[in-house]
Order: C-alpha cells, then sequence, then structure tokens
C-alpha cells in the first residue's frame, strides 16, 4: 500500500511541477511576443485619449502608419493613417494626437528620419497663434521627406556639372608677356 501511495505522490508532483514550468514557459513566450510588437510599433498601449489632425504632404518616402508624431523629442501622438488624395495629388496623413498636449494652429509638420537611415517620423514645431489645433484641423504648413535617392542624385549631378564646366574653360592664366 505504501508503494501505491508513493508512486501515486510522485505522479502528482510530477504533474503539479509540468504546470508551473508549462505556466512559466507561456509567460515567457508572451513577454517576447509582447517585446517584439512593441519594438516594431506595431502595438501601442495608450490609454490617452487622442485628438484627430490632417496634414497633407507632396511626399512621405517611407512613412508608416503607427510611426512617431514627435516635439522636442518626445512622442506626443502616432500617425493613425495614410491616404492618397486624388484632387490635390497629394499624401492625406491622419494623426491621432494626445488629448494633454495642445500645439498653436500655425505649427508645422516635417517628415524626418531617426539617424542616416532609420525610421522616419514626423516632427512638429509649434508656432505662435494663440487658437490651438482642435479635431479635424488640417495643418497645410508641412515639409516633405528627404528621399536619400533624390539627394545622392542631385549632388552626383552637381559635380558632373562642375567637372564638365572646368573641363570647358581653361583653368590657368596662359598668357605670354
Amino acid at each position: 500500500m505504501s508503494v501505491r501511495f508513493n508512486e501515486k505522490h510522485l505522479y502528482m508532483q510530477r504533474s503539479k511541477n509540468d504546470l508551473w514550468v508549462g505556466l512559466f514557459v507561456l509567460i515567457g513566450a508572451a513577454a517576447i511576443l509582447f517585446l517584439a510588437l512593441k519594438s516594431a510599433n506595431l502595438l501601442s498601449l495608450n490609454f490617452n485619449s487622442a485628438y484627430r489632425i490632417t496634414a497633407m504632404f507632396d511626399n512621405i518616402g517611407g512613412l508608416k502608419p503607427r510611426a512617431a508624431v514627435k516635439s522636442a523629442g518626445v512622442v506626443v501622438g502616432r500617425v493613425e493613417s495614410i491616404t492618397f488624395d486624388d484632387k490635390s495629388f497629394q499624401a492625406r496623413v491622419h494623426l491621432d494626437m494626445e488629448t494633454r498636449y495642445l500645439f498653436p494652429r500655425d505649427s508645422s509638420l516635417k517628415i524626418l528620419t531617426s539617424g542616416l537611415l532609420g525610421e522616419q517620423y514626423i516632427g512638429i514645431e509649434p508656432g505662435a497663434d494663440e487658437k490651438s489645433l482642435t479635431v479635424g484641423a488640417i495643418v497645410k504648413q508641412t515639409q516633405s521627406a528627404v528621399v536619400l535617392e533624390n539627394l545622392i542624385s542631385q549632388f552626383l549631378y552637381s559635380k558632373a556639372a562642375d567637372s564638365s564646366a572646368s573641363t570647358a574653360t581653361p583653368s590657368g592664366n596662359n598668357e605670354k608677356k
């Protein structure tokens, strides 16, 4: 009888340990999933209320939904969605701004890049107007994204133009006296 009791006791102890190990593995997997979604900007746990504004850009570059909206390096909102306006032929960017941050109506928006090849975000520079941006406001003072390929091609084109101009004109004073 004591043998059966010990076997049953060991079986119950083993199943209890298996339960705890399984629970620990599930919590670890959930934590890794949470960190992966948070670092990829696919998960936002912001419970603050927000107001939506719209900005029109000629070129948004690689801006994506859920990108940060920053002022002075502080995240003050997120890009909600990006659509194309077929009347003005511009990108219409909808921003969800946190209600605790109010910006003047004449604020300007720029698409900036974190580092040389980092992710793009929107930078907001406050204006001086007494009235603040409200729900549904459209910001017209925007600066489009700087596209690296365009900068490189302009640089190469200007260097090619400079070198062809320098070979076309004499570079020294070769007059005889």
